[in-house]
């Protein structure tokens, strides 16, 4: 009937906790205690439930009774098998309450969240990087112990093994990324994702002090420099100085004279691709 009253006659002396029997708040003050009467006889675990006990069994049985009847997935616990499904459903009930986020597992939201949080738990012992996840940890290290992944084609190397496989596609010409309304295909999926808004019109980036708007964070990075007048690009012979990499790389022509543009009809050259596009209208005959 307790279950129906809601009565709670049993209650523990340490804290709040309280219950409808007592063989429950035994249980419950073995995790006060520190007693832990369930051994595993082939390992050193402990624990206060059997039913613990039974399921961290199966780590050394190999047993796996929950199976998935979608795929071959099987595991040991029915909590595990429950999350597991979520990845054929498409159920993900943990959403971030600041953006649109939403993931199967509350362990991804908490590693979500950092973003938003700015917290950094995972602190390199060598110098003052630090990172939101243990993964970008461990590939920063090898930074410091110097074991890295090498191309076996050229001299590249880097801290990640998916980054060295994203390399390789530069030796294979593999481009697995395929964009569905045109032929453009790339490396990266990243790369794609930023395509597709060519087709969708989505301009995410935006500027807060004019209604430019943009496909790319780089972009409007670039863009922000007309605002704050930062001209980080400067010549090495003379005083000017741009907001872009590729104006420096034309103007530095002025210097060393290259003219890589050439027209196919003369002996006319210039240092841009505009100048060449407006010689050839004397060839062409064609009026602007």
């Amino acid at each position: 009937m307790r279950s129906h009253t809601g009565e709670k006659p049993y209650k523990c002396e340490v804290c709040d906790y309280a219950c409808t029997q007592e063989c429950a708040l035994k249980e419950h003050r073995m995790i006060h205690t520190g007693e832990k009467p369930h051994k595993c006889e082939v390992c050193d675990f402990a624990c206060i439930r059997s039913g613990d006990l039974k399921v961290h069994m199966r780590i050394h049985t190999g047993e796996k009774p929950y199976k998935c009847e979608v795929c071959d997935y099987a595991c040991t616990e029915a909590g595990t098998l429950k999350k597991h499904l979520r990845i054929h459903t498409g159920e993900k009930p943990y959403k971030c309450e600041e953006c649109d986020y939403a993931c199967t597992f509350a362990g991804s939201l908490k590693k979500h969240l950092r973003i938003h949080t700015g917290e950094k738990p995972y602190k390199c012992e060598v110098c003052d990087y630090a990172c939101t996840f243990a993964g970008s940890l461990k590939a920063h290290m090898r930074i410091h112990t110097g074991e890295m992944f090498k191309c076996e084609v050229c001299d590249y190397a880097c801290a990640q093994a998916g980054n060295l496989k994203q390399h390789m596609r530069i030796h294979t010409g593999e481009k697995p990324y395929k964009c569905e309304v045109c032929d453009y295909a790339c490396t990266q999926a990243v790369s794609l994702k930023i395509h597709m808004r060519i087709h969708t019109g989505e301009k995410p980036y935006k500027c807060e002090v004019c209604d430019y708007a943009c496909t790319q964070a780089s972009a409007l990075k670039q863009h922000m420099r007309i605002h704050t007048g930062e001209k980080p690009y400067k010549c090495e012979v003379c005083d000017y100085a741009c907001t872009q990499a590729g104006a420096l790389k034309q103007h530095m022509r002025i210097h060393t004279g290259e003219k890589p543009y050439k027209c196919e009809v003369c002996d006319y050259a210039c240092t841009q691709a505009g100048s060449v596009k407006k010689h050839m209208r004397i060839h062409t005959g064609e009026k602007p």
